[in-house]
């Protein structure tokens, strides 16, 4: 399961993660948090489902907001790292896109940003996910935390 092997990754480096999630609203954090032992590395995690939210708790630049909308990878970048700052964590997850139905300010469904900010930067994975809104929620969640896994396998420094 990859929320254990990101828990267990996470207890091995002494590292802690927290997220910023919008479409996925908690999902990322509720399943790390289904581990046992998951409160040595869980630092916590923001749902910034209205777009203002993003600005206000996240950090997202407002002017970004403004002109690119809330789906965007750039978004998912600052929503990694004000998950990261704001929660004290070593890792930040952000999570920003379309679920569906229907297309959001021009942007179609299954559209999907996940940025991770960690103690080298931030990069940004971008996705086009296919299925229902479940679906692509739940893909997102397991995408965001596959994201996290593959930097967590790099040896530490």
């Amino acid at each position: 399961m990859t929320a254990a092997d990101v828990v267990r990754a996470l207890r091995d480096r002494g590292e802690t993660v927290a997220a910023a999630e919008s479409l996925t609203a908690g999902l990322v954090t509720a399943e790390l948090a289904s581990v046992p032992g998951a409160s040595a590395v869980v630092r916590g995690g923001l749902v910034v489902y209205a777009t203002d939210l993003k600005h206000t708790l996240a950090g997202v630049d407002a002017a970004l907001l403004a002109e690119h909308g809330a789906v965007h990878p750039e978004v998912a970048r600052q929503l990694a790292e004000g998950a990261r700052a704001r929660c004290g964590a070593t890792w930040g997850l952000g999570l920003t896109g379309v679920a569906g139905p229907d297309p959001q300010d021009g942007v179609a469904p299954g559209t999907v940003h996940v940025g991770l900010s960690g103690p080298s930067g931030s990069v940004v994975r971008t996705l086009t996910l296919g299925g229902g809104r479940d679906e692509v929620r739940k893909s997102s969640t397991v995408a965001a935390l596959d994201l996290l896994l593959d930097h967590l396998k790099i040896p530490v420094e």
